[in-house]
């Protein structure tokens, strides 16, 4: 009986009590972090959630730490019992690249314990890029190791994103974990989203069919949204340049108990450019305005429900200056004018159904129309895509299992005026599970598989596997996986050419492109003194598609499109190179990528693909100045008839100073000037109906521009 007493007494000497770690800055949860009580010599790390519960210890008072790599550690006394659960913030150390929690990967886990390579651009880098150009997010990606942006239009000034020499259709854009931008739609869509309402990019080269489903053979980038928060913000910035671009953009977001809001508004006017004086534009005249209003739900701590509009209006037109600002006459009659229209809804439920699983429901709708007008010729169409996805996630000790199902349309309907009916439509029903074991300290592996169904193309199964090795300052990826593209008209080639005299696609004959990626990357990170930090990551990578999509020649002047008989192989190797001391940063990279089309004689190098690209960065920034100095080297190329280009380099140069209230901005891009028209000529001749030979250097130059920021709400980081 004394036995059973005492018993009783020491257990309600005991309390349990449950820790949650959260972000200092963000209130995000933080997966991993670990608590540890000195005096029980008892350790424990935090779920999904941030949350950790400690059963059964003793009553008093005791020495705790929290801590997590790349931020400052909490050490504190803790008394027990004590209220749970007790919230503690972790304030980010500066500059530490692994801290960073991504989206893509749809877990919570941090950059430096995810086997898959990602690449992060935050929120300072995306502010420096939305100077440098703000009416989209071309120079955000152009200036990404082992990405080019490929100009297909002259006097429409349409651009493509290309990974590692794959072209644009290859790369999966998304907006929020949404393929808002594919097909007909992915046309102008890098010239379609502005910079300054994104939070962070997230950037998968090689593979990544197996979360997000097809089109993902070369790659995805996710662009993360601004979110809420409870103190109010107001951004405001006003942009204008020598070659007379004017970009107003704002961007407001609010957030109390309940209910939270975020509003984007843009606005772009680009007076027709023509630097050369040979009467053709080099940028064309532009009129877009972009809205996009969030309203975000928070019936509890545990859930979020958010929904949002994105709609885009974008008129642009080029070609024979005389044409575009007096009407024109005899001669002066060729321009290209696209007019599109864009609108989409994102639907998101997201709960936490306890502390170890979280569900999300995610939907939605977008529809695209564009009419592009060339003299004597028009392309007219209509696009709608949906989206629907159900996600599960479940983290158990050392394994995070995530699953899914989702189902993809996409309708393309032609104008009924048109000659070639070239309407399409696919119904992607796809299913998934994916899983990340931590197998030790050192090591952890993800797993998955994908298996996609198309109502035309069939079954595609998708799996992937990654391996993840760290130890102290070092750190190796090594993974691989299958992907897969469903064939539609809306390629470069098409794209150049205005998509005149092209056949639709024959799904009796075209068979889907089928890939298979494979890539290693080695990671060394040391401070060398208490000021100077260096870091250095190699990639190594290999990509292979098999039935490439090809447009060729008919016997009655009509191009359509086939599968290549053989492989398109690009393989190569990315070096990032970066020194911080003191508030400067210098970054150094070098890309070579070799792409060899294999079922063409000789296995020539892809057109428009430069074998060797550098770049260097030297920034400074401190709390009032920010200052930047870029060198980029672009190498040879080879056109498509197989004549070799001039490499060239290009400069850039921004000044910004900071105030409390907001900040002023020059920027110098390409002040070197560097322009195709000074190593071959941009338009051929006659002039009434002219050629175009392909984009391979800045057809614009140099540009200047001017602008200022205004935070009414003032901005807690500057004096």
């Amino acid at each position: 009986m004394l036995t059973i007493i005492l018993c009783f007494s020491i257990n309600a000497q005991t309390s349990n009590v449950t820790i949650k770690v959260l972000t200092k800055n963000e209130k995000e949860p933080l997966m991993g972090a670990t608590i540890y009580i000195k005096e029980l010599k008892k350790g424990a790390t935090t779920n999904f959630n941030g949350i950790v519960e400690m059963n059964n210890i003793p009553n008093g008072n005791y020495q705790i730490t929290i801590s997590f790599i790349g931020f400052e550690s909490i050490n504190t006394t803790l008394k027990i019992p004590a209220q749970s659960p007790i919230n503690f913030e972790l304030k980010e150390i500066s500059n530490q690249l692994e801290t960073v929690v991504l989206q893509t990967t749809r877990n919570t886990r941090t950059i430096k314990r995810i086997p898959t390579r990602i690449e992060f651009i935050g929120t300072e880098e995306l502010g420096e890029k939305a100077i440098m150009n703000p009416a989209n997010v071309s120079m955000v990606l152009r200036e990404s190791t082992g990405i080019q942006m490929q100009q297909t239009s002259l006097s429409s000034g349409n651009t493509n994103i290309r990974i590692q020499g794959l072209e644009g259709r290859y790369t999966q854009l998304l907006r929020d974990g949404f393929p808002l931008y594919s097909g007909f739609s992915s046309g102008l869509s890098i010239l379609q989203i502005p910079p300054l309402d994104l939070k962070q990019f997230e950037i998968i080269k090689g593979s990544s069919s197996t979360l997000y489903g097809g089109g993902a053979i070369a790659g995805l980038v996710n662009m993360v949204s601004k979110t809420p928060e409870e103190t109010s913000s107001l951004d405001i910035m006003l942009t204008q340049t020598q070659a007379l671009g004017s970009t107003a953009n704002m961007f407001f977001s609010n957030r109390n108990e309940k209910f939270g809001v975020t509003l984007y508004g843009s606005g772009h006017y680009q007076k027709s450019y023509d630097p050369e004086n040979d009467h053709f534009s080099n940028l064309p005249e532009t009129r877009s305005i972009s809205f996009n209003p969030k309203l975000f739900y928070y019936p509890s701590e545990k859930t979020t429900i958010w929904f949002g509009l994105n709609g885009t209006y974008d008129e642009r037109e080029g070609g024979d200056m005389d044409k575009i600002e007096k009407g024109g006459n005899g001669i002066h009659q060729y321009t290209e004018k696209n007019t599109s229209k864009r609108l989409s809804s994102q639907f998101v439920y997201e709960t936490n159904i306890d502390l170890n699983t979280f569900l999300q429901v995610k939907n939605s709708i977008s529809f695209f129309d564009r009419s592009l007008s060339i003299p004597n010729f028009q392309f007219k169409g209509k696009q709608t895509n949906t989206f629907t996805e159900i996600t599960y996630n479940k983290t158990k000790d050392n394994l995070n299992w995530t699953f899914g199902a989702n189902v993809y349309t996409s309708k393309f309907n032609e104008d009924r005026k048109s000659q070639l009916q070239r309407d399409q439509k696919d119904v992607t029903y796809g299913a998934f599970a994916n899983n990340i074991l931590d197998i030790s300290n050192n090591w952890i592996l993800e797993s998955g598989l994908r298996i996609d169904y198309n109502n035309d193309f069939g079954l595609f199964p998708l799996p992937k596997i990654s391996l993840l090795y760290k130890k102290n300052d070092f750190s190796s990826r090594i993974g691989g996986g299958l992907g897969y593209k469903i064939p539609d008209i809306f390629t470069e080639e098409a794209e150049y050419i205005n998509f005149q005299n092209i056949l639709g696609i024959d799904k009796s004959s075209i068979k889907a492109e089928y890939s298979y990626g494979v890539n290693v990357d080695f990671n060394y990170r040391r401070k060398l003194t208490d000021e100077l930090t260096f870091s250095i990551n190699q990639l190594f990578y290999l990509s292979s598609i098999k039935n490439g999509l090809l447009l060729n020649n008919t016997t009655n002047g009509l191009f359509k499109f086939e599968n290549a008989k053989g492989n398109l192989i690009s393989k190569g190797a990315e070096t990032n190179i970066k020194f911080t001391y003191k508030d400067f940063r210098w970054f150094l990279n070098y890309a070579l990528i070799d792409t060899q089309l294999n079922y063409l004689a000789g296995n020539p190098q892809k057109p428009l693909t430069a074998k060797h690209n550098a770049g260097s960065v030297l920034m400074y920034e401190s709390e009032k100045w920010r200052i930047g100095y870029e060198t980029y080297y672009t190498g040879t190329q080879f056109l498509s008839n197989g004549q070799k280009t001039t490499d060239f380099v290009t400069m850039g140069l921004l000044i910004m100073r900071n105030f409390k209230l907001g900040s002023i901005f020059v920027n110098f891009e390409n002040f070197t000037d560097q322009r195709q028209s000074k190593f071959s000529p941009l338009v051929l001749p006659p002039h009434e109906n002219p050629t175009f030979p392909e984009i391979y250097a800045p057809t614009d130059g140099f540009i200047l521009s001017l602008g200022v920021i205004i935070r009414p709400f003032g901005n807690n980081d500057h004096d």
